[in-house]
């Protein structure tokens, strides 16, 4: 079987995403016959299985939370690579050719960050998608495609966290080896945005980050960074001249900032 790229997509009563996702992957700039599609799906009460198996025969059912999702569906593959999407996320058309040009031009390159954009038109989903562009390839980001290989050897995900399983997978690979970003962006599907969900996502992605902190130790330098005030305020939007972009969008800077304070009060009164 000459796979290259496995796609290993986690759901859970994702039937209203789940086929745009997919077809995304099916329209991409690369062969088709170098792609698997392997869709982990946690016991979904909807229509998501049965969508799913109308783009790909690899549909598993796999629980409980996405940690032991995506290490499932890794055991299950035979690409070279995997890339990792949750269901509600669609590939711009270039990303995986971009992704195997930089790891086959340069083999030192074990994984790689995809930039991020938040789809949305109200006012707040704008200013996510604004926060979203300073995080590419930072500590508050995680590496989407990776050599299957080096995802073995440095453990997969810890399936003992759920929320920061993503930055706990993306420490253990830079460790590993070299990492790096391509530009072709992949789009997150938010919906119309909600005060009420945005935050209790954000206290459910929460709720073991004392555990991953346990883990590294408050004195790890990511760890410093994802959680200490002048990075996550400050340094994240300031540093490599990304500060120009706060001048020149100040009505987004603002509601990206108003988000953030309520994310952190938020998790303050989480604990």
């Amino acid at each position: 079987m000459n796979i290259l790229v496995s796609l290993i997509i986690t759901t859970k009563n994702e039937a209203a995403n789940i086929e745009a996702c997919l077809k995304s992957i099916l329209d991409q700039d690369f062969p088709r016959g170098k792609l698997e599609i392997i869709v982990v799906d946690n016991h979904s009460t909807d229509q998501t299985r049965e969508i799913a198996r109308k783009l790909t025969e690899n549909v598993f059912s796999f629980g409980p939370e996405r940690s032991a999702q995506r290490n499932f569906g890794t055991q299950k593959a035979y690409g070279k690579y995997v890339l990792y999407l949750d269901a509600d996320m669609a590939l711009s058309k270039n990303v995986i050719r971009e992704c195997m040009e930089k790891a086959t031009q340069n083999p030192e390159i074990i994984a790689l960050y995809i930039p991020e954009k938040i789809l949305g038109n109200s006012f707040w989903c704008l200013a996510r998608n604004f926060e979203r562009s300073f995080y590419d390839a930072t500590p508050i980001d995680a590496v989407r495609f990776i050599s299957r290989e080096k995802f073995f050897e440095a453990g997969g995900f810890d399936e003992n966290l759920t929320g920061p399983e993503d930055w706990d997978f993306d420490k253990k690979i830079r460790q590993a080896g070299k990492t790096d970003i391509i530009s072709a962006p992949l789009f997150h599907s938010e919906g119309d945005f909600s005060f009420e969900k945005y935050l209790e996502k954000k206290k459910y992605y929460a709720r073991d980050f004392e555990k991953y902190i346990s883990k590294w130790g408050k004195s790890d330098p990511d760890i410093q960074k994802q959680f200490g005030f002048r990075y996550r305020y400050f340094g994240v939007f300031l540093e490599n001249g990304k500060w120009k972009k706060l001048l020149q969008h100040p009505i987004l800077t603002i509601g990206m900032y108003f988000l953030r304070i309520l994310v952190g009060i938020n998790y303050v009164f989480a604990k």
